[in-house]
C-alpha cells in the first residue's frame, strides 16, 4: 500500500493482539546518544565501540526510523492484508564452511577458554541464499507466516529501511525501561520438539542446562548492577515456549534513573550472543570471527520518551534490495564443547530459523502441551528447585536491607580487572553499609583515604609476568602488602595475591567456569561459585609467607587454594558476588569484619584462627 522504497515497520509485541504499523523517514546517526525520541532503531553490533570494546567494523549503519505515523491493526485484519506467496530460495550455503568453522571452535577452546580468557564465547557464521522476486513482498510473506505459526516470541517484526529488510521472531527481551523499572530477560537452555511431562522434567533437572542458565544469569546481573540503582532482583525461572522448542528463562528487575540511551549503551550486548566476561569476549569474537556481525546479536530499540523496549536481534533474516538473504546463527562454546558438536548446532539452528520463517520445510505447528505442563505441580516444583542453590541475596528485594553497624561508612575501593562482576560486588558491599568506589585497573588510581582495597576479578593468565594488566594489579597488591593496609582479593586478584605470597600457580586440568561447589571455608561449609582456569596450591592449612602466617582454606585432595587469610589481607578464588555463591554475602561480611580493624601496625602478625 506504500510507494516502493518507503520505510516502515510492522511489530507484534508480546502480550498485544495488534500489529503496530510505524512509518516515517530513516536517518543514520553515529551514536546511541543521537537517537531521537519516538523512533525505532536498528542498532548494529559495531556500536559496541562506544563502550571501548573491540569489534570488526563492517560499517553497518545505526539506522533510525523517525516515527511520523503510528497505527494499530488487529492481527486478523493484518493477516488479510499481508501477502502469502512464498518465494523460492536458491543457492543456500554458510559463508564459513564446516571445516573452517570446526577449526575456529577448536582454537577458541584451546587458546581462549583453556587459557582463562573467559567462561564462554559465541562464534557465529551466516547462512546465505537468494530469494526470487520482490524482497519486500517476500519479507511480508515471512512476517505473515510468523504471525500464524510462531508462538512465544517477544517481538515478531519486519523492518524495511528502504534498502534492506529485517524480518524475524525473537524470543528475548534484551532490556526494557518503563516508569523507571528496568527489566532484562536472560534465556538459556533448549528443549526441541514437542515436549511431554517426562521430557520437561528431565530437561529441568539436567545439570548442564542448569549451569548454563546460571552463567547467563550472572552475566546479565552484571549489567543490571550498572543500570539499576540497587542492582537486579531475580524473578523466575519460567518455561518459555516457541513453536518448535522450549527455553528456560529468568526476568531481572530493578529501579533505575539513567536515560534510556545510556541504558542501551551500558548493556551492549547480551552475553548469550557474545560470551563472558563481555569485554574480553568482544576481543575474542573479533579475533576469531575476523569479520563484522552486521545486526546479529545487537538490538532493535523502540524509544518513546522515557520508555524503551529493545529485543535481541536473533532468529532474524537480513534481506538486501537484490534479494540476498543472510541468516546469522551462533554456537556457544563452553569447556565441554566439541568442534563437531558446534558445527552440527549451527546447522540445526539455521534449519530451525529457516523453518520458522517458512522458507524451508519444517515440522508443522502443533497445539502445545507446555502451557498445561507449566502449571503442573511437579513441573512447578522442578522450576522452583532450580533456585534452591542460588544466592538469596539476588532473589529478594533489597529496599529494606539493613547495613552492618561494624562496617557502615568505611570507605572501599574496588579495582576492576576487566570483569564487571565488580558491579555486583559493589552492590553487596553497599548493602553491608560500606561507601564504595569502583575504578578500572588502567585508570588513574589512588588508594589514599580508603579503608580497604579490593583487587577484583578479570580474565587472563596470572603467571604472565610481562602482561600490562598483571603488572598493574600485582603492583597494587604488593603496595598494600608492604604497608599492611587492608586488602581483599577476588578470583584473578586472589591468584596474583597468592603469587606475591610465594604460593605456586598452575592451570587447572579442567576449568572451573561457572561451577558451583561446596567447600570448607575455614571450618564452615559454604556453597560458592567459581569462574576460574588457574589456581594457587598450598601444602597445608597454614603457610608461612614474607607477610606473616596465612590461614588457607583448600581442597584436601589436590591443595587448590579456595581462600586465604593473613594479618591484613584475605583472598577468595570463588566469586562471593555470584548468584552461584549461596553464602556469598555472609562470607563477605565475615572477611570484612576481620579485615577492616587491621592497620599498618599489623603488617606482621598472626592469621585469624
Amino acid at each position: 500500500m506504500l510507494p516502493a522504497g518507503t520505510p516502515f515497520a510492522l511489530l507484534r509485541r508480546e502480550g498485544r493482539d495488534v500489529v503496530e504499523v510505524l512509518t516515517g523517514p530513516v536517518v543514520t546517526v553515529d551514536r546511541l546518544a543521537d537517537i531521537p525520541d519516538h523512533s525505532l532503531s536498528l542498532i548494529p553490533f559495531r556500536q559496541v565501540r562506544e563502550r571501548g570494546f573491540a569489534c570488526v567494523d563492517d560499517g553497518t549503519p545505526l539506522s533510525v526510523l523517525r516515527i511520523e505515523a503510528r497505527h494499530e491493526v488487529p492481527v486478523a485484519e493484518a493477516l488479510e492484508a499481508l501477502p502469502d506467496a512464498l518465494p523460492a530460495l536458491t543457492g543456500g550455503a554458510f559463508d564459513v564452511d564446516d571445516d573452517t568453522y570446526a577449526s575456529i571452535v577448536e582454537t577458541v577452546l584451546r587458546d581462549e577458554i583453556g587459557r582463562g580468557e573467559g567462561s564462554n564465547f559465541v562464534i557465529h557464521r551466516v547462512f546465505e541464499a537468494d530469494l526470487a522476486g520482490d524482497p519486500v513482498a517476500a519479507a511480508l510473506t515471512v512476517f505473515r507466516r510468523l504471525l500464524t505459526r510462531e508462538r512465544g516470541a517477544y517481538w515478531t517484526f519486519v523492518v524495511h529501511t528502504g534498502d534492506r529488510t529485517l524480518v524475524g521472531a525473537t524470543p528475548e527481551r534484551h532490556v526494557s525501561v518503563e516508569d523507571g523499572l528496568v527489566m532484562m530477560n536472560p534465556i538459556s537452555g533448549t528443549l526441541r520438539g514437542r515436549p511431554d511431562k517426562a521430557s520437561v522434567l528431565e530437561f529441568l533437572s539436567d545439570r548442564k542446562e542448569i549451569d548454563e542458565l546460571s552463567m547467563v544469569l550472572d552475566e546479565e546481573l552484571k549489567m543490571m548492577a550498572t543500570v539499576a540503582d540497587l542492582g537486579g532482583q531475580v524473578i523466575g525461572p519460567y518455561l518459555k515456549e516457541m513453536t518448535h522448542l522450549v527455553h528456560t528463562e529468568y526476568l531481572l528487575a530493578g529501579r533505575g534513573s539513567l536515560d534510556v540511551r545510556e541504558v542501551l549503551r551500558e548493556t551492549m550486548f547480551a552475553p548469550t550472543v557474545v560470551g563472558s566476561p563481555i569485554e574480553n569476549a568482544c576481543r575474542v569474537v573479533a579475533r576469531h570471527e575476523g569479520r563484522g556481525r552486521g545486526y546479529y546479536g545487537a538490538v532493535l530499540a523502540l524509544i518513546d520518551g522515557g520508555t524503551l523496549d529493545a529485543p535481541i536481534l536473533i532468529r532474524t533474516a537480513d534481506i538486501d534490495a537484490a534479494g540476498r538473504l543472510r541468516v546469522p546463527v551462533g554456537a556457544t562454546l563452553v569447556r565441554h564443547s566439541t568442534p563437531a558438536g558446534e558445527v552440527a548446532e549451527t546447522h540445526t539452528k539455521a534449519a530451525g530459523v529457516l523453518a520458522a520463517l517458512g522458507l524451508t520445510a519444517g515440522p508443522a505447528a502443533n497445539p502445545s502441551t507446555v502451557d498445561g505442563l507449566a502449571a503442573d505441580a511437579e513441573v512447578q516444583a522442578a522450576l522452583v528447585s532450580r533456585n534452591a542453590a542460588l544466592a538469596p541475596f539476588w532473589l529478594r528485594p533489597r529496599d529494606a536491607s539493613t547495613p552492618d553497624p561494624a562496617l557502615t561508612g568505611r570507605r572501599v575501593l574496588i579495582v576492576d580487572a576487566e570483569d564487571t562482576f565488580t558491579g555486583m560486588l559493589l552492590h553487596q558491599l553497599r548493602v553491608l553499609g560500606l561507601a564504595v568506589t569502583l575504578r578500572r585497573y588502567d585508570s588513574d588510581i589512588t588508594t589514599d583515604g580508603f579503608d580497604l582495597v579490593v583487587a577484583g576479578p578479570g580474565p587472563g593468565d596470572p603467571r604472565l609476568a610481562e602482561d600490562p594488566k598483571m603488572v598493574t594489579m600485582r603492583g597494587l597488591i604488593r603496595r598494600r602488602l608492604d604497608t599492611g593496609a587492608p586488602l581483599l582479593a577476588v578470583c584473578l586478584g586472589h591468584q596474583l595475591l597468592c603469587g606475591e605470597l610465594g604460593l605456586p600457580l598452575r592451570r587447572k586440568s579442567a576449568p572451573y567456569q561457572g561451577m558451583q561447589r561446596e567447600i570448607d571455608f575455614f571450618g564452615r561449609p559454604a556453597r560458592v561459585g567459581f569462574y576460574s582456569t588457574f589456581t594457587a596450591t598450598a601444602p597445608g592449612d597454614r603457610v608461612e609467607t614474607p607477610y606473616g602466617q596465612v590461614g588457607v582454606a583448600r581442597d584436601p585432595a589436590n591443595g587448590d587454594v579456595h581462600a586465604l587469610r593473613g594479618p591484613s589481607f584475605a583472598g577468595v578464588q570463588f566469586h562471593p558476588e555470584s548468584v552461584l555463591s549461596y553464602d556469598g554475602i555472609e562470607l563477605l561480611r565475615t572477611l570484612l569484619t576481620d579485615l577492616l580493624p587491621a592497620s599498618a601496625a599489623s603488617k606482621v602478625g598472626t592469621a585469624p584462627e
